[in-house]
C-alpha cells in the first residue's frame, strides 16, 4: 500500500515540474511562488517535525535547530566557494550563476523526496490511518517539490535536460524510499537531524537565490502576491494532513 500511495507522489512531482515549464513567459511570477513554497515547507513542515523527531539538546538549544543553521551556512559557504571558482576563470559572480549550485540544490530535493516516501512507509507501519494522513501531505507537496526541483535546476544555467533529469529522479525517489521501508527503518533522530539541515539549506535557497531573483526585474505586486500564496498552500496542506 506505501508503495502504491507513492505512486501518486510520483504523478505529484512530475506534474508540478511540467507547470514550472510551461511558464516561462512569467518567470518572475513562478519564482515568487517557489520561494513561498520554499518557505512555507521550511517553517511550517520540515522544522516541526525536526523539532519533534530530533528532540536532545546541545547547550540549551535543540539539536534541529543547530542543524538548521548549520544548513544554511553550509549552502552559503558553498555557493561562495563555487562563485569564487567561477571568478578564478574569470566569470562574473553577478551575471552567472554556478551550474553545479542549481544541481547540488536538485539533489537535496531529490534526496527530501526520498525521506517522504520513507515516511509514507513508516507511516503505514504505524497504521492505515497515519499512513493515510502523511501520504495526503506528501502527495499534495511533492507538487510543490516538482516545481521547486525543475525551478532550482533551471534558474542556475543548467539545461533542459539536466532540469528534467533531476525532475524525474525527484519524481522517482518517493517510490524508492517508500520501497526500502520493506527492508529497514530509519531512527527518529537521524530522520530529525536530516530535515533540520535539509531545512536550512532549503531556506537559503529561498531567501538568498529564489526571492530576490524574482523582485530583481519584476517588483510588482502580482510577485509578492504569489509568494504569499505559495506559503498560504504549504499552510493549508499541513492543516488539512493533522
Amino acid at each position: 500500500m506505501a508503495v502504491f500511495v507513492a505512486l501518486g507522489a510520483f504523478l505529484m512531482t512530475l506534474a508540478g515540474g511540467w507547470t514550472a515549464q510551461r511558464v516561462t513567459d512569467r518567470r518572475h511570477l513562478v519564482l515568487g511562488l517557489a520561494g513561498g513554497l520554499m518557505l512555507g515547507v521550511v517553517g511550517l513542515d520540515l522544522l516541526p517535525e525536526a523539532l519533534e523527531a530530533a528532540g536532545d539538546e546541545v547547550f540549551g538549544v535543540p539539536a534541529a535547530l543547530l542543524l538548521f543553521v548549520a544548513g544554511f551556512l553550509l549552502a552559503h559557504l558553498v555557493e561562495r566557494l563555487l562563485a569564487a571558482r567561477r571568478a578564478a576563470h574569470g566569470a562574473d559572480e553577478h551575471e552567472h550563476r554556478s551550474p553545479e549550485a542549481g544541481l547540488t540544490a536538485a539533489a537535496a530535493m531529490v534526496g527530501h523526496s526520498a525521506m517522504d516516501g520513507v515516511a509514507i512507509g513508516a507511516a503505514f507501519q504505524v497504521g492505515g490511518g497515519m499512513g493515510a494522513a502523511v501520504a495526503m501531505a506528501v502527495i499534495a507537496h511533492d507538487f510543490a517539490d516538482g516545481f521547486n526541483t525543475y525551478t532550482l535546476t533551471s534558474l542556475y544555467g543548467n539545461a533542459r535536460r539536466r532540469a528534467v533529469a533531476m525532475l524525474v529522479a525527484d519524481a522517482i525517489a518517493p517510490v524508492l524510499g517508500a520501497s526500502s521501508t520493506l527492508l529497514f527503518t530509519i531512527p527518529e533522530g537521524a530522520l530529525g537531524a536530516y530535515l533540520g539541515l535539509f531545512g536550512g539549506v532549503l531556506l537559503y535557497l529561498a531567501a538568498a537565490e529564489i526571492l530576490p531573483e524574482a523582485h530583481h526585474e519584476h517588483p510588482a505586486r502580482s510577485t509578492l502576491l504569489c509568494t504569499v500564496a505559495g506559503a498560504a498552500f504549504i499552510w493549508l496542506v499541513v492543516g488539512i494532513a493533522e
